[in-house]
């Protein structure tokens, strides 16, 4: 999570499997117009990733500001 702001992660995303919610991602990867997320649910030991995608001018926000 190298470079991520901890404050502007998801936080209490459902799991997909049990609907617990999780807390924080366990990964989270970024490129320009998109962020990925791994979750994985404490409850049930299920893991998934979302997807953040960004229009252009929030993805040159995100780039100025790291």
């Amino acid at each position: 999570m190298a470079g991520t702001r901890f404050r502007s992660l998801p936080r209490e995303n459902p799991c997909a499997q049990c609907g617990r919610l999780i807390a924080l991602p366990e990964w989270v990867e970024t490129e320009p117009g998109r962020t990925f997320y791994l979750w994985r649910c404490m409850a049930c030991d299920y893991r998934f990733e979302s997807v953040a995608y960004f229009d252009s001018e929030e993805a040159d926000n995100e780039a100025m500001a790291a």
